[in-house]
């Protein structure tokens, strides 16, 4: 039979660089249990330092202390982004790409007692996905290792990591037909497979015994998976028999359930609509990098759970089994991708083939997947032919191996809405940030819109879409302020454009946490992207986390009523806004125990303006639920609450303003209204020419993982972006492409913009 043996225990690590591959036991490597990377730190404090290179795990097998068996397989979960294994000094096996499971024939050439070494590599290199990215590309053994017991007949366990079953449901009227097949090695005359079917209380439902790889189930009156509100799984079970006994054994859960994308009506679930509006998900958590255990899996899916999500992006790479099977379990709709991001690679398209290939084998049997996708924001720089041959190669094939689900690409707002590369997958999603990375928050259902009508033939969804927040405040948010309260206004207003759009077949919010990403400087806290509705150690959720939950989850499922800006105590205004967010109908607002009055609000944001005088409780009531949270009145801001960058040149509040005169606090849509503002900032963009120059000569054009380049730029949507910055905010950007500005250079340009007047309104 087969066993599963646990292989995490007593390791050995070290970053320096051995003379040789040991064969025996080192001496002076750190002691560590699996999972683990070497970046849970230095990934998340930012500089862009992080170590990347090779690194190496050594452990000890005896042989003996393993089930006896005819073949032992070493199964690696996940190793990034490269790795070799050794068994006493002997090289076995190398595998590129760090999210997958992938697996090591031992069995030729274990001894009594060996010596297990793993180099992991996460260091730049030109041939495997991720390179460039927003995001920390944690190196490590960081998911766990198992030893495969199994006889010398038994189910794959060579080909992508394959579970060895693959079921492919079809719905028939009010019943299904089941194919399973599997997939086995080495077997012999007189060996059976018997498949059976069970049902969600494991009642055995069905059995055939069979000699072939591929048999059909009819299931009458089949139970259909349907979402969130019955997400009802089955199972199948295959044992390889001989002469009675049971040699081997695999089983796999499954849900039946037909889908559509609609380029009208979204998301068609079981023939129903479903709207599909959610988040997006990456794996990593302060202090803890992604070397995450199974309960960290299951509070992020109780968390997006609570906030009524009905589907999840996993990003930007293929997540853990046991995430993937919590979303069968909770009925969220799923979209699974490769790595392909950000800059596309002509040296690796084999590693995008080799990627997707483990992504589709190894998780064909989930309910929860509807889509593949091929690519995120790959064509930032606009698509060569080798980017759109590695696309049809890739779309192609996953038609080929899974004709069951859809492919899909996220692409980022500069890409044209009539790029060719639009027209490769089944259906398209974008990465927009209008309201955030410049334009403004009203830009986005226009831009939807406008699409809509020129591919009315294409389902569209938005794929990314959010804005960073700290423990800012204030009582005038204003873009790029990193606030709490501003994050707040741009969901609110984001979720009355999109979920007020039924084509828009599925929005996900840039990123249901806060995560690692080292290269950022951004919000006084480096290291991490902040655009969590939750922050990077799951303690809090960030007032835009309930402004969701007011809208997807019903009163009747989890009723509540929650008062904004807890955090934001201290205000100086004599009469300030407080927003409450609930999914009742009316909602009180009592301040020191005296109503301010009951409303109503069909959008499920409650706003009251409240007299600041000395110390007030608010009390916010909703039927029998309440919220409580205190506001005290301050002659001066409390500079706690303003944004500090770290390191800046020079932050906003440092900026001499004049009144009726520009600033470095102004946007740039503002300044060039104006004639003179017009020439300022060509003159500006002369120098920044100049810089570049100066750093192309110096090979600084690149951070980040991005090509700073204007021309296509220029070319693109992303100019009219620009203008929702304000001159300050985009100087410190541009840090993050290696263009800095002194804070001489900072004052001079501010000096200059005082004697540009402003239009009167």
């Amino acid at each position: 039979m087969r066993n599963i043996v646990n292989f995490n225990d007593a390791w050995l690590f070290t970053k320096e660089l051995p003379a040789e591959i040991p064969a025996s036991l080192p001496e002076g490597w750190e002691s560590i249990v699996l999972p683990h990377t070497w970046n849970a730190i230095d990934g998340q404090d930012g500089g862009n330092d992080y170590y990347r290179g090779t690194c190496y795990y050594a452990k000890k097998i005896k042989k003996s202390a393993l089930p006896v068996s005819a073949r032992y397989y070493l199964e690696i979960k996940a190793a990034n982004s490269s790795a070799d294994v050794y068994l006493d000094g002997k090289h076995l096996a190398h595998h590129d790409g760090g999210y997958s499971i992938w697996r090591v024939d031992l069995t030729a050439h274990l001894k009594d007692e060996s010596l297990l070494v793993i180099a992991v590599d996460n260091a730049p290199n030109n041939r495997v996905y991720p390179q460039m990215a927003d995001f920390t590309f944690y190196g490590g053994l960081y998911r766990g290792v198992n030893i495969i017991c199994v006889p010398d007949s038994h189910f794959d366990l060579d080909y992508y990591g394959t579970p060895g079953i693959k079921i492919t449901p079809e719905i028939c009227g009010k019943d299904a037909k089941v194919e399973v097949e599997v997939y086995t090695t080495e077997l012999t005359e007189g060996q059976k497979i018997v498949y059976t079917l069970y049902d969600k209380e494991e009642n055995e439902l069905a059995e055939i015994v069979s000699t072939d790889k591929k048999v059909v189930f009819d299931i009458k009156d089949v139970h259909l998976w349907h979402g969130r509100r019955d997400p009802y799984l089955y199972c199948c079970e295959a044992e390889l028999v001989a002469n009675d006994e049971v040699l081997d054994s695999v089983c796999s859960r499954f849900g039946c359930r037909t889908f559509k994308i609609d380029p009208e009506n979204g998301f068609i679930l079981n023939g129903e609509e479903y709207p599909l509006r959610g988040v997006s998900r990456h794996q990593d958590r302060w202090g803890i990098g992604n070397a995450l255990l199974p309960e960290h899996h299951a509070e992020d899916i109780d968390l997006i759970m609570e906030v009524g999500a009905t589907t999840i992006r996993l990003a930007h790479y293929q997540h853990d089994q046991y995430f993937y099977d919590l979303c069968d379990e909770k009925g969220l709709v799923i979209w699974a991708e490769i790595p392909y991001i950000s800059k596309h690679m002509p040296t690796g398209r084999e590693n995008t083939i080799s990627q997707m290939k483990e992504l589709i084998v190894q998780n064909y049997n989930h309910a929860s997947i509807v889509v593949w996708g091929l690519s995120n924001e790959i064509g930032i720089g606009g698509s060569d032919e080798d980017l759109l041959e590695n696309h049809r190669i890739l779309n192609d094939m996953v038609h080929e191996m899974d004709k069951t689900r859809l492919t899909t690409i996220a692409a980022v707002s500069m890409c044209k809405m009539d790029d060719p590369y639009l027209q490769i997958p089944d259906v398209v999603s974008y990465n927009h940030y209008f309201g955030w990375y410049g334009g403004n928050t009203d830009m986005n259902g226009p831009w939807f819109d406008k699409f809509h009508a020129m591919h009315p033939n294409i389902p569209i969804g938005c794929s990314e879409y959010g804005c960073e927040a700290l423990n800012w405040h204030t009582s005038s948010p204003r873009q790029g302020d990193y606030t709490e309260e501003y994050q707040a206004y741009y969901h609110e207003e984001l979720i009355r454009q999109f979920f007020s759009r039924k084509y828009i077949w599925a929005t996900h919010v840039w990123n249901m946490f806060d995560f690692g990403a080292d290269a950022r400087s951004e919000g006084g806290e480096n290291g991490q992207n902040h655009k969590g509705l939750v922050t990077i150690d799951r303690k809090y959720k960030k007032d835009a986390f309930y402004a969701y939950k007011a809208w997807l989850v019903s009163a009747e499922e989890d009723p509540f009523v929650h008062l904004c800006g807890k955090r934001y105590i201290d205000r100086v205004e004599d009469v300030t806004k407080v927003t409450v967010y609930s999914n009742l109908p009316e909602v009180e607002l009592f301040a020191n125990g005296v109503s301010l009055g009951k409303k109503t609000a069909e959008d499920h944001f409650f706003y009251f303006d409240v007299p600041n005088a000395g110390e007030t409780k608010l009390e916010a009531v909703a039927g029998e639920y309440h919220d409580e949270s205190v506001i005290r009145k301050v002659d001066e801001m409390n500079m706690d609450y303003v944004l500090r960058e770290v390191g800046a040149v020079l932050n906003w509040f440092d900026v001499v303003e004049v009144e009726g005169r520009f600033s470095l606090n102004d946007k740039i849509s503002d300044i060039v209204a104006t004639k003179r503002g017009k020439l300022w900032l060509i003159g500006m963009a002369l120098k920044l020419k100049k810089k570049m120059k100066a750093n192309k000569k110096g090979e600084k054009g690149k951070s980040g993982g991005f090509d700073v380049n204007l021309k296509d730029a220029a070319g693109s949507g992303l100019m009219d972006m620009m203008g929702g910055f304000t001159v300050l905010r985009l100087s410190s950007m541009m840090g993050m492409m290696n263009i800095s500005f002194t804070k001489e250079e900072l004052l001079k340009m501010n000096k200059k913009l005082n004697r540009i007047k402003k239009k009167k309104q």
